[in-house]
């Protein structure tokens, strides 16, 4: 599933491409009942065309486009969701879901091959998710804030990186190596973490989120961006599907279990 670093390379993509523009069509495809969320997606259809879009932004894994008259067009990837602006007609595929026609001749085009994307036109976010935690990489993420998190829950702590509450944008990747990273085992109860440790983490949570967002994203998969283009980040990755592999550190095998039904990888000698 797409991340905070591959949903923000997407938005810093879109937001000079399509800030101004006025949505002229949109269809959704019969084959996804699911996409349009709240709304029948005949009124989905209906009720886009015409906004203007005034700005592209984020929120944890969140596309947000704010048009006009107060309303927000939002859009979750999920596990295969693609969004691509292309300067011609979004081509009749198996996976095209829907597509969105702007005033200077562009598409917006939407394929998904497992059909978990989802969007909303809202003039309330709290209709979307009202209980994301702050961002981590803007200032609301602090220290303090972290290790109260950390403090309260039993949970193992790779569970507590992945809640949406905590903190908004991380998922599986970028939970695994920041684990790596500040030398804490994922399978480890959050409260038992050291007070250096959740130092650590809350460090690597941040540079690992702003290392990837410079490489534009991970693309192990279905990731493209805003341009179609691959992320090369998942070149870089330290554990994540490296099962097998010796650490770049200190050569043991990394190794891979489930945490809270997770697929989780982390090395056994640096992350004790």
């Amino acid at each position: 599933m797409p991340e905070l670093p591959e949903v923000e390379t997407i938005r810093r993509d879109l937001l000079p491409l399509v800030k101004g523009r006025t949505i002229t069509s949109a269809w959704i495809s019969e084959n996804a009942p699911r996409l349009v969320q709240l709304l029948p997606p005949e009124e989905f259809e209906r009720a886009l065309p015409g906004r203007v879009i005034q700005d592209v932004s984020r929120r944890g894994k969140y596309l947000i486009f704010n048009l006009d008259a107060g309303m927000m067009w939002v859009v979750h990837l999920r596990m295969t969701g693609r969004l691509r602006h292309q300067a011609v007609r979004c081509a009749d595929e198996d996976y095209l879901r829907a597509s969105f026609s702007l005033d200077d001749g562009t598409w917006l085009c939407f394929n998904d091959l497992r059909k978990f994307g989802t969007m909303w036109l809202v003039d309330d976010w709290a209709l979307v998710k009202a209980d994301l935690g702050p961002e981590p990489l803007d200032d609301e993420f602090d220290l303090n804030h972290f290790r109260r998190h950390l403090k309260r829950r039993k949970a193992p702590v790779k569970s507590v990186l992945l809640d949406q509450t905590v903190l908004a944008g991380v998922g599986n990747i970028y939970a695994d190596e920041a684990l790596f990273v500040a030398g804490v085992d994922p399978r480890k109860a959050a409260n038992r973490v050291s007070a250096p440790g959740g130092a650590k983490l809350h460090a690597a949570v941040i540079a690992v989120l702003h290392e990837a967002l410079g490489d534009r994203g991970s693309s192990f998969s279905d990731y493209v961006d805003g341009k179609g283009n691959e992320g090369t980040h998942h070149l870089k990755v330290k554990v994540f599907r490296r099962t097998g592999q010796p650490c770049f550190e200190c050569g043991t095998l990394i190794r891979r279990v489930k945490v809270a039904g997770r697929s989780t990888h982390f090395c056994p000698k640096c992350q004790r």
